[in-house]
C-alpha cells in the first residue's frame, strides 16, 4: 500500500488553525468533508470515534507525529489527510514532545488486514528523519503532495 492510495490530498491542511488536539481533529475532519472524503452527516460520529479512541490511549507516537485514527462502518477503504500545525500542539505524546504532524486515518472495522497495512505504511515513512523534516518544512498541499510521491517511489 502506498501514501497516495490512502492521502486524500484535497484534505491536506498545510496549516493547521487549531491549538488543542480536539480542536485539530475537529479541523482536520471537516477538511476531509470538504474534501468529499466523508459526508457531512458523519462528521459528529467521526470526531467521537477519533478523541475516544484517542482518550483510550495517546496516538502521539514521538518525533513530532501523531496518528488519529478510527474504524467507522461508513467508510469503505482506509482513507487519510495531514494538517501541520506550526507551533505545535500537546497530543500526550510518548516522548511528551509537541506534534507538528497530524496523520488522521479511517477505515472499516471489517477489513483490519487494511488498516494494519495503512498503519504500516504510514508509519514506515514518518519513522524516516528525512520524511519528517521534508512534512514539518511544507508550506502548501503542494509540497506535501510531492513528498508523498517521492516517499511513493522510495518504497
Amino acid at each position: 500500500m502506498k501514501l497516495s492510495e490512502i492521502m486524500i490530498t484535497k484534505a491536506l491542511v498545510p496549516e493547521v488553525q487549531a491549538t488543542k488536539r480536539d480542536d485539530v481533529i475537529k479541523e482536520l475532519v471537516a477538511a476531509m468533508v470538504d474534501a468529499g472524503a466523508i459526508s457531512q452527516d458523519e462528521t459528529a460520529a467521526v470526531i467521537k470515534a477519533i478523541i475516544a479512541r484517542e482518550k483510550q490511549a495517546t496516538t502521539g507516537i514521538g518525533k513530532g507525529i501523531a496518528l488519529p485514527h478510527a474504524k467507522l462502518a461508513s467508510i469503505k477503504k482506509p482513507i487519510a489527510t495531514i494538517g501541520l500545525v506550526a507551533d505545535g500542539v500537546d497530543f500526550s505524546s510518548l516522548d511528551t514532545q509537541p506534534v507538528f504532524g497530524v496523520i488522521l486515518l479511517l477505515s472499516n472495522p471489517d477489513t483490519p488486514d487494511e488498516h494494519l497495512q495503512a498503519m504500516e505504511t504510514i508509519f514506515k515513512n514518518v519513522q524516516r528523519e528525512m520524511f519528517r523534516k521534508f512534512l514539518f518544512q511544507a508550506k502548501d498541499v503542494d509540497s506535501i503532495v510531492e513528498l508523498l510521491r517521492e516517499s511513493d517511489d522510495m518504497n
